[in-house]
């Protein structure tokens, strides 16, 4: 008599952890399994520094960044920003001499400078007066009489191609709690406008209309509104579909309401052209969302030994990042928009790269962190809200956690990832999605797209070798 054989129960259910190519991992995801995936790839792609510095900042220094991380993540998730009223660069913005202007990203000469951006230059200095056309604002800003400054340097920021004079107007922005202050310049506005890279007579006019009409109009809405929470009314456009950097108009719409019976009192004879300008501008809130964004950023930088990202900037020519508690720019070439949604005729061959300051954004978890409650963002990301989820989940890998104020509906009302972490950023190779327009290149004809551009790695990993430097 011989022994039967055992019965072997086979599971129902299967769970796999997968060590290799993603495409299994994703295999199992879409017949229904649990999954997970391990990623096998060797961090900083084997670099022996890198990984050192890397592994000492999660070792040695473990304690010191990580309390220095938590206070970062606190103020940037905390801080109240509150519009507090309009004024100009020359009146309110700190050490701005006459003829300068503030530009977009990291420092850079007239020599390095992008097309958009040259001619965004020489549209403001015609606005101010300092030429009487754009061939004499070339010859002046080629003779260097006329100071280049980054915004950033000013706490300021300022959106796409922008240059601002001193007698621009700009949004002020303060947080009690930090004690610091931050500006932006009011939205132009879409068409030919100087931030798209036009140099125009529409794009000066349009300069000029700001600082006329708009910026006074605004310094006595503002007024009599008394202060306004930014963050509060951000929240509020993440729940109605915004990202807060690519698509504002929820927000605009809720903001232009507050400021409504406001404006009727103080519009004056220039009413249905300020009108034309509020209903034609999806991205007013755009600009004032920035400067309160920097003011948070710049309370978070003050705090020394952090890994957390409080500055993101590009120029068209470089993208630039900081870290909380070191004022030095990590500096390398600007990124392409890799996903990108053109208009008809336009392509990749004709874009511009990436530009703005408006990725400050993206550091207190708006803009890119945003993307899955976004249906408007998903498009430029594949097209499902599936791709948007994926852009937002790539995004918790790399920050150091939730926010408690912008919550996202699509995900079980999850908070959006805040605190960009330069170690999980070189460890992972999961570099920042940044929400942005897309410029010609050279035409001078302004934005012939939308999309998403990823943030190039060699500048976080070098801040993060300069952060174990200074903590050795």
């Amino acid at each position: 008599m011989t022994a039967s054989e055992p019965i072997v129960d086979l599971p129902n259910e299967v769970e796999v952890v997968n060590i290799g190519l993603s495409l299994f991992a994703e295999s199992v995801a879409e017949q229904g399994c649990p999954v997970m995936q391990v990623d096998w790839r060797i961090p900083a792609d084997g670099d022996l520094a890198t990984v050192g510095s890397l592994a000492r900042l999660h070792g040695v220094h473990h304690d010191a960044v990580s309390a220095a991380n938590a206070e970062v993540f606190r103020r940037l998730d905390t801080g109240v920003p509150m519009l507090t009223s309009v004024g100009t660069v020359r009146d309110v913005v700190p050490d701005v001499d006459d003829r300068t202007l503030l530009h977009c990203g990291p420092a850079i000469t007239w020599t390095d400078v992008c097309d958009p951006l040259r001619r965004s230059m020489r549209a403001a200095v015609v606005a101010e007066g300092w030429s009487e056309d754009v061939a004499g604002a070339d010859r002046l800003l080629a003779d260097g009489e006329v100071i280049l400054q980054p915004a950033n340097e000013h706490s300021a920021v300022v959106p796409m191609a922008s240059a601002v004079g001193p007698s621009m107007p700009v949004w002020v922005v303060d947080n009690e709690d930090g004690g610091t202050r931050a500006f932006a310049p009011l939205n132009q506005g879409p068409g030919e406008v100087a931030w798209f890279g036009r140099e125009t007579d529409a794009a000066i006019q349009r300069l000029r209309f700001l600082r006329e009409v708009a910026g006074p109009v605004l310094r006595s809405v503002v007024e009599a509104s008394g202060p306004i929470d930014v963050m509060a009314l951000a929240s509020q456009g993440i729940a109605m579909g915004d990202d807060i950097h690519m698509r504002t108009q929820a927000t605009t719409n809720l903001f232009i309401r507050n400021l409504l019976p406001h404006i009727i009192d103080h519009v004056g004879t220039k009413g249905h052209e300020f009108g034309v300008y509020l209903s034609g501008n999806h991205l007013f809130f755009l600009n004032l969302v920035m400067a309160g964004a920097k003011s948070l950023t710049l309370w978070a930088e003050r705090v020394p030994s952090s890994s957390i990202v409080t500055t993101m900037a590009r120029n068209g020519t470089t993208f630039g990042v900081k870290l909380a508690g070191h004022d030095h720019w990590y500096v390398t070439e600007a990124p392409p928009v890799g996903d990108a949604l053109y208009y008809p005729g336009y392509g990749p061959e004709t874009a511009a790269k990436d530009i703005g300051d408006s990725a400050v954004l993206e550091l207190v978890g708006l803009g890119g962190p945003a993307a899955a409650g976004s249906p408007a963002v998903a498009a430029f990301l594949g097209g499902t809200m599936a791709d948007a989820r994926k852009a937002t989940e790539q995004m918790i890998e790399i920050c150091a956690g939730p926010s408690t104020r912008f919550k996202l509906p699509t995900m079980d009302f999850r908070g959006t990832p805040v605190g960009v972490d330069v170690r999980n950023i070189v460890e992972l190779g999961i570099t920042p999605k940044v929400n942005t327009g897309v410029l010609h290149v050279s035409a001078g004809i302004g934005q012939i797209g939308a999309g998403v551009a990823t943030a190039p790695v060699e500048c976080f990993a070098e801040a993060m070798r300069a952060l174990d430097r200074r903590l050795a």
